[in-house]
């Protein structure tokens, strides 16, 4: 078994990997960059080590800074967690050659499966069903041909990268060359390589992931999926697990396919395998994600497993402890991504102290978490400060966990998104379950009447705070109710409105 783990990682995930590795008995080392010296995942960790300036190219993106810590600490693994170095084969390629076991899939597997190109022509050569395109990056003298042919509407998509970066929608071949150029210009800057594709925009569909699990002993399977369509601009909002829109058969067929793309890949370790499903329930290959996703906790609600736990074990050399027919989904499982960041200034980033932070608890709600009240929020990184979890026997059940818990759920001193993840809870198409990959751009343009700010100025965070305070005081003993008339253990979302309110008058 490893004995120390290295996490080259930040925030919520690099907190997720040390919690796993106290629990497992192993030792555990964090890393840190200038503007995180006080951050969660520095206090957890066993160790911890300055590796740079601010800058992530400085710091978390510095490979000789971040393997000089390893041999220096006696780490004998690294956890990449997600982003950052987590689907760099180089990475991967000097761990192995630095005696370092890399917690993830073999160089060879992240080279393949990390360009889309090459992902595509190999899931063609296996007979998987994908999106109809090129299966080569394109020149912009080549590309209006390559979009005829497809037929428009057209997506220009990076070969490199993920997250919504370097992707183009094109409805008319005016729009073509603007848009080409613009993705490739964004792809050169975020990932330097500007190698775009071509391929046919599929419709209003689903966008549902895989979750496979191989160990390095040949033996791979798959838990189930994960329904991922509530995003915006390509970026994830909400997350849950399993689909509405997926039965028992579809589900087979595509964990059989995921199975078949990995084996392909030659793959071990924990992956993803992205799909898009259309309205007739038919399922294209989309990309394969090389490592564990944000959303990995929802499949372990329902999969009752630990996705961390095995990720260390498969890379101790151990067999899966399970085959296919062993896996049995129950319940149902829904993750919110919270940011810092102000939906109503199109979503600009929101760095700051969190002045207040009052956070859900109760039955069924976990939350990973990278942050604490007093903390700052540096502006050099993704704005994700933690994901707030729930699970329970059904859908509607979650969903109305999910509600509660977000009533409990506050951060002061900065905006974040907790008033549109409550909006997308209340709309009824959520409920239904009708959602598409569209559905969050059309309920971002059907803005609601203005309501208080979900942290409001400074006096409101304040207040509310202190009367969230006062009348937990009131449920411990005391008999009469707060003079703010407030039931005990009311909503802080309810005060701050409350006193907006009172503010206003």
């Amino acid at each position: 078994m490893i004995k120390k783990i290295l996490i080259a990682n930040r925030g919520e995930i690099a907190v997720r990997v040390i919690r796993a590795c106290r629990e497992m008995g192993i030792a555990s080392a964090a890393v840190f960059s200038a503007v995180d010296r006080a951050a969660l995942h520095v206090s957890q960790a066993d160790e911890a080590y300055s590796i740079g300036a601010a800058t992530a190219a400085e710091s978390y993106l510095n490979i000789a800074r971040i393997l000089e810590v390893a041999k220096r600490c006696g780490a004998d693994a690294i956890h990449p967690g997600y982003g950052f170095l987590s689907e760099n084969a180089k990475f991967a390629r000097a761990c192995a050659e630095a005696g370092i076991k890399f917690i993830g899939p073999p160089p060879s597997a992240m080279e393949l499966m990390g360009s889309k190109t090459r992902a595509r022509q190999a899931m063609q050569s296996a007979g998987v069903p994908f999106v109809p395109g090129s299966a080569r990056g394109l020149s912009l003298a080549e590309a209006p041909s390559v979009a005829a042919q497809i037929g428009f509407p057209v997506m220009v998509k990076a070969a490199a990268g993920g997250g919504g970066k370097g992707m183009r929608l094109v409805r008319t071949p005016e729009e073509l060359k603007a848009a080409f150029e613009t993705a490739q210009s964004e792809a050169q800057r975020a990932f330097n390589d500007g190698e775009v594709y071509i391929e046919k925009l599929i419709e209003d569909p689903r966008h549902i992931e895989i979750q496979i699990l191989g160990d390095e002993h040949g033996n791979l399977v798959y838990l189930g999926e994960r329904e991922c369509s509530v995003q915006r601009r390509h970026q994830k909002v909400i997350e849950e697990a399993p689909s509405v829109a997926v039965d028992d058969d579809l589900r087979s067929r595509m964990g059989q396919v995921a199975v078949q793309v990995a084996k392909a890949a030659g793959y071990a370790n924990a992956g993803t395998v992205e799909f898009l499903v259309d309205k007739a329930s038919n399922f294209y290959f989309l990309e394969m994600n090389t490592r564990l996703q944000v959303e990995h906790p929802v499949t372990e609600l329902v999969a009752g497993l630990d996705l961390v736990h095995l990720q260390i074990r498969i890379a101790s050399g151990e067999k899966l402890p399970f085959r296919q027919e062993d896996i049995i989904l129950r319940g149902h499982a829904m993750e919110c991504r919270i940011y810092a960041e102000d939906p109503d200034n199109n979503f600009f980033p929101s760095p700051g102290k969190i002045t207040q932070l009052l956070r859900a608890s109760g039955p069924g709600i976990r939350e990973d978490s990278g942050v604490y009240e007093g903390w700052r929020v540096p502006l050099e990184y993704d704005p994700l400060l933690s994901k707030l979890i729930v699970y329970a026997s059904d859908r509607a059940s979650a969903i109305a966990r999910m509600r509660r818990a977000l009533d409990e759920y506050f951060v002061g001193g900065i905006k974040t998104n907790l008033l549109l993840i409550r909006r997308i809870f209340e709309h009824p198409d959520f409920v239904a379950g009708r959602i598409n990959t569209g559905f969050l751009d059309r309920l971002l343009a059907s803005r609601p009447e203005p309501k208080a700010d979900e942290n409001g100025l400074a006096e409101i965070a304040a207040i509310s705070a202190a009367l969230f305070a006062a009348n937990s005081a009131t449920s411990n003993g005391r008999n009469s109710q707060s003079g703010s008339g407030e039931k005990p253990g009311s909503s802080p979302w309810k005060q701050v409105a409350r006193v907006e309110g009172l503010r206003n008058e």
